[in-house]
Parts: C-alpha cells; structure tokens; sequence
C-alpha cells in the first residue's frame, strides 16, 4: 500500500490586498529568515490576491508572515513530475481524470531536472495512488521540506 504522507506537501497561501509592493513585503519576509521559495503563484480575485507557495521551511513562513499581518493558511497539494514535451500534461491529467480526481488549482515549473506540476485536488490519497497506478512519478514531501 502506498504511504501518501509522503507525497502531501505543504503548501502556504498568503492573503493579500492586490496593491504594488505587497509580493516585495512577502518576498523581503521570507529573505530575513533565509526562507527559500521553490515554486509559487499569484491570483487575483475582486480586489485581493493570493500567493501560493512552496517553501523549504513552511511553518517558520507561516509563523513570520502572520507576526507581520498577513492572513496565512496552509493547503495539502503534490508534486507530479512530467515529461517536458508536448503530451507532459495531458498525461497527468488524463490519470486524474479517469479517476474522477478534480483538479481545484494547478501551477508548474521547469528547471533542469524536468518539468513538475503542482497540483490542489479534492482527494489527494486517491490522487496519489491514481497517479503512482497509471505509471506516473511524484516527488517526495522531503524533496521541498
């Protein structure tokens, strides 16, 4: 049986007024307590925005950011490796959707180990088995904490 808990990453989501300068505070906070960032994105929703971001030290960021104001909350998602080449994704989503997984948010990136998605579902156990089941690679929890 596969151990999932290894494959759940946290995730931190900072809530934020959509103004100029307010990444550059998130970004500054997490420089003062030497917190790297490995993968992140923005939104933007009626006038307020949402970073999402993995780190290599969540609850220190967790504990920074909100000393300094911000609301913080912390989301379970994982980390997919897939080919980089046309076909990566579908691949993935594919596994997913054949599993009845929905897909609440994705973001990626691509550096020289390969391409990896992250990705929010609504059920990430039957997500990670799906995934490992149909052939499909995902990173440890280890690998970003």
């Amino acid at each position: 049986m596969t151990e999932t808990r290894n494959y759940i990453i946290k995730q931190i989501s900072v809530f934020s007024e959509n103004r100029p300068g307010r990444l550059a505070a998130i970004a500054h906070a997490l420089e003062e307590e030497k917190i790297n960032i490995l993968a992140f994105s923005i939104a933007e929703a009626n006038g307020f925005g949402v970073v999402r971001a993995l780190v290599d030290h969540p609850k220190k960021a967790y504990d920074k950011l909100t000393s300094i104001g911000f609301n913080v909350a912390f989301t379970d998602v994982i980390a997919v490796k897939m080919r980089d080449e046309p076909g990566g994704l579908y691949e993935i989503a594919k596994i997913l959707g054949d599993a009845k997984i929905n897909i609440e948010y994705s973001y990626a990136y691509s550096g020289k180990e390969g391409a990896v998605l992250i990705l929010r579902v609504d059920n990430a156990p039957a997500a990670i088995t799906g995934i490992l089941t149909g052939g499909g690679t995902l990173i440890e929890t280890s690998v970003f904490h």
